[in-house]
Protein backbone atom coordinates (compact mmCIF):
# COMPACT_ATOMS: atom_id res chain seq x y z
CA UNK A 1 0.00 0.00 0.00
CA UNK A 2 1.29 3.40 -0.83
CA UNK A 3 1.32 6.09 1.83
CA UNK A 4 -1.17 8.15 -0.01
CA UNK A 5 -3.91 4.87 -0.20
CA UNK A 6 -6.01 4.50 3.00
CA UNK A 7 -7.85 1.70 3.42
CA UNK A 8 -11.24 1.73 3.31
CA UNK A 9 -13.01 3.52 6.14
CA UNK A 10 -10.17 5.35 7.19
CA UNK A 11 -9.62 8.55 8.36
CA UNK A 12 -7.81 10.97 6.77
CA UNK A 13 -7.37 14.58 8.53
CA UNK A 14 -6.10 17.37 6.49
CA UNK A 15 -4.05 19.09 9.37
CA UNK A 16 -2.98 22.06 7.52
CA UNK A 17 -6.67 23.09 6.20
CA UNK A 18 -7.91 22.67 9.77
CA UNK A 19 -5.37 24.95 10.86
CA UNK A 20 -6.49 27.43 8.97
CA UNK A 21 -10.04 26.64 10.58
CA UNK A 22 -8.13 27.35 14.05
CA UNK A 23 -6.55 30.45 12.92
CA UNK A 24 -9.93 31.68 11.69
CA UNK A 25 -11.49 30.92 14.79
CA UNK A 26 -9.32 32.05 17.39
CA UNK A 27 -9.44 35.75 15.46
CA UNK A 28 -13.00 35.10 16.53
CA UNK A 29 -12.68 34.46 19.95
CA UNK A 30 -9.96 36.41 21.08
CA UNK A 31 -10.36 39.60 22.48
CA UNK A 32 -7.60 42.52 21.58
CA UNK A 33 -5.71 41.89 24.83
CA UNK A 34 -6.26 38.23 25.17
CA UNK A 35 -3.55 35.72 25.57
CA UNK A 36 -2.75 32.49 23.67
CA UNK A 37 -1.81 29.18 25.55
CA UNK A 38 -1.03 25.88 23.77
CA UNK A 39 -1.21 23.29 25.93
CA UNK A 40 2.32 20.72 25.43
CA UNK A 41 2.44 19.15 22.60
CA UNK A 42 0.33 19.56 19.95
CA UNK A 43 -1.06 23.04 21.38
CA UNK A 44 1.99 24.71 21.73
CA UNK A 45 2.99 23.82 18.54
CA UNK A 46 -0.34 25.20 17.09
CA UNK A 47 -0.10 28.38 19.77
CA UNK A 48 3.50 29.59 18.52
CA UNK A 49 2.35 29.53 14.53
CA UNK A 50 -0.93 31.51 15.78
CA UNK A 51 1.03 33.77 17.73
CA UNK A 52 3.48 34.73 14.22
CA UNK A 53 0.51 34.20 12.07
CA UNK A 54 -1.39 36.49 13.92
CA UNK A 55 1.55 39.03 14.25
CA UNK A 56 1.19 38.84 18.03
CA UNK A 57 3.72 40.53 20.08
CA UNK A 58 5.81 38.38 22.67
CA UNK A 59 5.62 34.85 23.22
CA UNK A 60 2.73 32.65 23.75
CA UNK A 61 2.80 31.10 26.76
CA UNK A 62 2.40 27.04 27.27
CA UNK A 63 0.80 25.03 29.68
CA UNK A 64 1.40 21.48 30.82
CA UNK A 65 -0.95 19.09 32.95
CA UNK A 66 1.44 16.97 34.06
CA UNK A 67 1.53 17.91 37.52
CA UNK A 68 -2.75 18.02 37.88
CA UNK A 69 -3.41 15.24 35.85
CA UNK A 70 -5.36 12.56 37.90
CA UNK A 71 -3.54 9.97 36.48
CA UNK A 72 -0.53 10.97 37.93
CA UNK A 73 0.89 8.29 40.15
CA UNK A 74 0.85 6.13 37.38
CA UNK A 75 2.07 8.06 34.16
CA UNK A 76 4.29 10.48 36.15
CA UNK A 77 5.92 12.89 34.80
CA UNK A 78 6.41 13.28 31.27
CA UNK A 79 9.14 14.65 28.54
CA UNK A 80 7.17 17.83 27.88
CA UNK A 81 7.80 21.18 28.13
CA UNK A 82 7.22 23.22 31.54
CA UNK A 83 4.89 25.40 31.81
CA UNK A 84 6.12 28.63 31.01
CA UNK A 85 3.30 31.91 31.17
CA UNK A 86 5.44 34.94 29.99
CA UNK A 87 2.48 37.54 31.28
CA UNK A 88 0.65 37.73 34.66
CA UNK A 89 -2.78 35.46 34.35
CA UNK A 90 -4.46 37.80 36.78
CA UNK A 91 -7.78 39.75 35.07
CA UNK A 92 -6.23 37.88 31.25
CA UNK A 93 -8.44 36.81 28.97
CA UNK A 94 -7.07 33.15 28.12
CA UNK A 95 -7.78 31.56 24.96
CA UNK A 96 -6.37 27.62 25.32
CA UNK A 97 -5.23 25.97 22.23
CA UNK A 98 -4.82 22.24 22.05
CA UNK A 99 -5.06 19.65 18.73
CA UNK A 100 -7.59 17.16 20.37
CA UNK A 101 -10.37 17.19 22.76
CA UNK A 102 -10.74 14.10 23.95
CA UNK A 103 -12.34 13.16 27.46
CA UNK A 104 -11.47 16.68 29.33
CA UNK A 105 -8.97 15.11 31.79
CA UNK A 106 -6.33 17.18 30.29
CA UNK A 107 -8.58 20.49 29.77
CA UNK A 108 -9.32 19.69 33.80
CA UNK A 109 -5.18 19.62 34.52
CA UNK A 110 -4.61 22.62 32.64
CA UNK A 111 -7.19 24.62 34.49
CA UNK A 112 -6.06 23.53 37.47
CA UNK A 113 -1.94 24.43 36.58
CA UNK A 114 -3.59 27.64 35.13
CA UNK A 115 -5.15 28.84 38.34
CA UNK A 116 -2.09 28.16 40.09
CA UNK A 117 -0.44 31.32 38.39
CA UNK A 118 -3.07 33.79 39.35
CA UNK A 119 -7.45 34.19 38.68
CA UNK A 120 -7.56 34.73 34.93
CA UNK A 121 -10.83 37.08 33.65
CA UNK A 122 -12.03 34.57 31.07
CA UNK A 123 -10.86 31.55 29.71
CA UNK A 124 -11.35 30.05 26.21
CA UNK A 125 -10.71 27.29 24.58
CA UNK A 126 -10.13 25.83 20.77
CA UNK A 127 -8.86 22.50 19.32
CA UNK A 128 -8.39 21.49 16.28
CA UNK A 129 -10.25 18.09 16.64
CA UNK A 130 -13.25 17.47 19.12
CA UNK A 131 -13.58 13.42 19.19
CA UNK A 132 -15.78 13.48 21.69
CA UNK A 133 -15.97 11.01 24.28
CA UNK A 134 -16.43 13.12 27.16
CA UNK A 135 -15.61 11.87 30.89
CA UNK A 136 -16.10 15.29 32.23
CA UNK A 137 -18.53 17.98 31.14
CA UNK A 138 -16.11 20.44 29.32
CA UNK A 139 -16.60 21.16 26.08
CA UNK A 140 -14.62 23.72 23.24
CA UNK A 141 -16.11 27.43 22.29
CA UNK A 142 -14.21 26.56 18.80
CA UNK A 143 -13.42 23.31 17.28
CA UNK A 144 -12.08 23.08 13.52
CA UNK A 145 -13.81 19.66 13.10
CA UNK A 146 -15.59 16.85 14.74
CA UNK A 147 -15.00 13.25 14.74
CA UNK A 148 -15.28 9.78 15.52
CA UNK A 149 -13.11 7.07 16.93
CA UNK A 150 -13.19 3.75 17.84
CA UNK A 151 -12.13 4.30 21.67
CA UNK A 152 -9.10 2.06 20.75
CA UNK A 153 -7.64 4.54 18.78
CA UNK A 154 -5.57 8.06 19.64
CA UNK A 155 -5.37 10.52 17.42
CA UNK A 156 -2.46 13.31 17.76
CA UNK A 157 -0.82 15.78 15.98
CA UNK A 158 2.45 15.15 14.29
CA UNK A 159 4.86 18.45 13.11
CA UNK A 160 7.35 18.35 10.49
CA UNK A 161 10.95 19.72 10.65
CA UNK A 162 9.53 21.96 7.90
CA UNK A 163 6.79 23.15 10.62
CA UNK A 164 3.80 21.40 8.64
CA UNK A 165 1.33 19.18 10.72
CA UNK A 166 -0.17 16.52 10.28
CA UNK A 167 -2.24 13.71 12.52
CA UNK A 168 -1.22 10.47 13.26
CA UNK A 169 -4.37 7.69 14.40
CA UNK A 170 -2.95 4.87 16.06
CA UNK A 171 -3.78 1.91 18.02
CA UNK A 172 -3.60 1.95 21.51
Amino acid sequence: MSPNTLPAGALFLDAEALYKELLRGVQQLRLPDSQLVGITSGGAWLVERLQRDLNLPGKPGVISSAMHRDDFSQRGLSNSAQTQLPFDVNGAHIVILDDVLYTGRTLRAVINELFDYGRPASVKLAVLVDRGGRELPVQADFAAARVALAEQQSLSLARAEDGQFSFEVKEK
